[in-house]
């Protein structure tokens, strides 16, 4: 029926192969191959592909899983080192305030053991004095007694008899004030 057309498609297919062949291509290899690819291709996306994308996104995910938490842990150590150091400045306040109430408590220690000692002295002192006025007070009635016994006995050898004790003690106490005087 048409042959005419026919052989100029036939003509042109050979030409066409011809063309291929010259450059080394078989035609019904190029086509298999081709077809071979896609259906790789369509093996490849069907079983092996969302597999493997599955794979990179979970990776993926554990990686960006992994920075977040690596940054949680790099801000939750700023914090613990912040708080650190707020704690150390906070005993160091502490330690600072101890050691002054220490040194004030020892202040007033020794000021109190110094006044209690400085008053210890000044007791023994007034002590002493008061001791020393008893004993200089019994001394002077112990003389004043012996002078009066004294004058009492000259007196007596002077007149030559013994008065009664109070006229003697009345003579001989305005014999001591005269003679004070």
């Amino acid at each position: 029926m048409f042959p005419g057309i026919i052989n100029f498609a036939s003509t042109e297919a050979g030409e066409k192969s011809d063309l291929l062949g010259s450059l080394g291509i078989n035609v019904q290899l190029l086509v298999l191959q081709t077809i071979a690819f896609l259906i790789l291709l369509f093996i490849l996306s069907k079983f092996v592909f969302p597999v493997l994308t599955s794979m990179l996104e979970k990776r993926e995910k554990l990686i960006e899983d992994s920075v977040r938490v690596a940054q949680d842990a790099e801000k939750n150590a700023e914090k613990t080192q912040d708080e650190v150091a707020k704690l150390i400045k906070e005993a160091r306040k502490e330690a600072d305030a101890v050691i002054s109430g220490a040194k004030s408590e020892a202040s007033k220690i020794v000021d109190n053991a110094d006044k209690k000692s400085r008053e210890r002295a000044e007791r023994i002192v007034a002590d002493a004095e008061e001791e020393i006025n008893k004993n200089i007070t019994d001394a002077k009635n112990s003389l004043r007694q012996e002078t009066l016994e004294l004058v009492a006995e000259a007196t007596g050898m002077v007149i030559g008899k013994t008065i009664d004790a109070k006229i003697d003690k009345q003579i001989i106490k305005s014999a001591i004030s005269e003679s004070e005087k």
